[in-house]
């Protein structure tokens, strides 16, 4: 049966609040090869891109060997993947409107540039998985977020129809995509970015989940 509809989700800052193990993976990087540490507000300003781009941005002009870069990128990916889920928690209300999307007929998929294995085994440890038809992470196609074929691939191939798709996310990254791609977007507040809301084009903004159902309702 095909979707009455199909939502697109950004996974980090968007489901699932995973900051906290982000920067005790960067942390510890910056740690082992003597480097200065972030706090947390700091790296919700670093991630949102994938583990590279964080590190890089992260790095600046305080490292600048290319080989000593990808070890630091290495590490992090390493250790990150061990301990992905210790302190994320879901964003709140989430699994409530999941349930009633899918009561719904309503497909979803994820659009992050997290790499992919490392999404699903998050979205897995958090019994989130199931919930949706794809996930397609940083590596999965030849190009990633804001690149518009990055959703309309997805939407592709969970049967969608891209004039009844939204797409849902917490930074100018999600913003880009979705309009890359001609698609209403929803912004979460207190995003992985640096920009405020008022900076962020949306058509809609929420700070959880709660009461989303009334939202979408609306694109229906």
């Amino acid at each position: 049966m095909n979707p009455i509809y199909t939502i697109l989700f950004d996974l980090d800052g968007t489901l699932v609040n995973t900051a906290p193990d982000l920067m005790a993976a960067h942390n510890h990087v910056m740690k082992k090869f003597g480097h200065n540490q972030k706090q947390l507000s700091e790296i919700k300003t670093l991630a949102g891109r994938g583990a590279w781009i964080m590190m890089q941005r992260s790095f600046k002009n305080e490292i600048t060997d290319e080989k000593t870069k990808k070890k630091m990128v290495d590490e992090f990916i390493s250790y990150y993947a061990k301990n992905i889920n210790n302190e994320s928690k879901p964003i709140k209300g989430i699994f409530e409107f999941l349930e009633w999307a899918k009561s719904k007929n309503i497909s979803m998929g994820v659009c992050t540039n997290k790499r992919e294995v490392l999404a699903i085994d998050l979205l897995k440890k958090i019994k989130m998985y199931n919930y949706f038809e794809y996930v397609a992470g940083a590596d999965t196609f030849e190009f990633n977020k804001p690149d518009p074929r990055h959703l309309t691939n997805v939407v592709e191939i969970v049967g969608g129809d891209l004039k009844k798709t939204i797409m849902v996310g917490d930074s100018e990254v999600d913003s880009n995509s979705a309009y890359n791609a001609n698609l209403p977007f929803v912004l979460v507040e207190d995003g992985y970015t640096e920009k405020t809301p008022k900076e962020i084009k949306h058509d809609e903004l929420i700070c959880d989940f709660i009461h989303f159902n009334k939202i979408v309702e609306k694109y229906l």
